[in-house]
């Protein structure tokens, strides 16, 4: 465990609800059972298990420090949705996305349309969100075997902050769920993974 909170904070997440035929909304629990684990782990933050669900064209997102996208297949933004989540972004906002296999290719397609002057860039193991309270030396845990191969996280950095968090190859938000059955280890790499995710969202 590396870093400790003092400073009491009230966290809400955002599910994004998007167009396109993805299923945005697939196993609703997720949000809900992370920031559960959430409050037991991380005793200074006060955490809302309140489920809160907008799309990118919504100006309510610029009030939640933590946007989540998952799903299984295609995502299609509409340009106020980009132009929404460009700024966002840039604003200080952090967006946490999970292939849950099949979205690959129209997240990055769509990636590219918000930012035509960046890339998804590899998230080298030595970068805080693999030590944020848990160590993850060699990155990311896999929990689903959907491809052969390791799982990769992908970045998009802005001023040298990592502002989009993508998993690829592992679907960590599938473990914090009891629905797939996975075993006790799995299922606890996947919120220890998640728990990082949530802590840097808040500190850069």
């Amino acid at each position: 465990m590396i870093l400790l909170l003092s400073i009491m904070l009230f966290f809400v997440p955002v599910r994004i609800k998007y167009m396109g035929g993805g299923d945005w909304y697939n196993d609703p629990e997720i949000l809900p059972n992370l920031m559960k684990e959430l409050k037991i782990r991380v005793k200074s933050i006060d955490v809302s298990e309140e489920q809160v669900v907008l799309s990118l064209d919504d100006d309510r997102i610029f009030n939640y420090p933590f946007l989540f996208i998952t799903g299984h297949g295609n995502i299609r933004l509409s340009q106020k949705e980009i132009e929404n989540l460009r700024k966002y972004l840039y604003g200080g906002g952090f967006l946490y996305i999970d292939d849950d296999y099949g979205l690959d290719k129209f997240i990055r397609r769509e990636l590219k349309r918000v930012f035509p002057d960046k890339k998804l860039e590899k998230v080298p193991f030595s970068h805080p969100i693999y030590h944020m309270f848990y160590d993850f030396p060699t990155g990311l845990p896999k929990i689903h075997e959907h491809y052969k191969g390791p799982p990769e996280g992908y970045g998009i950095f802005i001023d040298g902050r990592l502002a989009v968090f993508y998993t690829y190859n592992t679907n960590i938000s599938d473990g914090w769920t009891d629905r797939h059955n996975d075993p006790p280890e799995k299922m606890e790499q996947a919120f220890r993974m998640g728990v990082n995710i949530i802590l840097y969202a808040l500190m850069y």
